[in-house]
């Protein structure tokens, strides 16, 4: 199976809904076509089935047998792309750098870098107890090892 002819159906379909995008596009020896995609505002199932039958259509079952699974990403797996992180503004991610690991809500996302604001108890600077402060991480794309969204219950 052709992987770029494949991602040219795709864009194609992704075309019609400006507001998605592809994340990922996995076929495997068995021509398995696995495509997950992605909304600036989530992905309804009927979209996935738009985008499930377009491609259909065009490909050829008589020229090459293959299988077709459109999703969206699982919530448990990491995100990939820095369109993902506009979609997740104000939600909590768990961020991973090579030195260290931030949790926070996302409150800022641009070019470069994203922004998450979190509160910490923390010693008093003078006398005995603890305070609430709130702590501020800029992270840039290059630093960043992984990224997931937190669910909370």
């Amino acid at each position: 199976m052709d992987k770029n002819k494949v991602e040219n159906y795709i864009d194609l379909a992704l075309e019609e809904n400006p507001s998605l995008f592809l994340v990922e596009l996995h076929i495997d020896t068995d021509n398995k076509i696995l495509v997950t995609i992605d909304g600036d505002k989530g992905v309804p199932l009927s979209e996935c089935i738009r985008i499930s039958r377009f491609v259909e259509n065009n490909l050829d079952r008589e020229e090459e047998d293959y299988s077709l699974e459109v999703a969206t990403p699982d919530i448990a797996k990491p995100i990939v792309m820095r369109r993902q992180y506009v979609k997740n503004i104000g939600r909590v991610l768990k961020v991973k750098t090579e030195e260290k690991s931030y949790e926070g809500a996302l409150t800022e996302v641009n070019d470069d870098n994203i922004v998450l604001v979190w509160e910490t108890r923390e010693p008093k600077p003078v006398g005995k107890g603890k305070i609430t402060v709130e702590k501020t991480a800029t992270l840039t794309y290059e630093e960043i090892k992984e990224t997931k969204v937190k669910i909370l219950f």
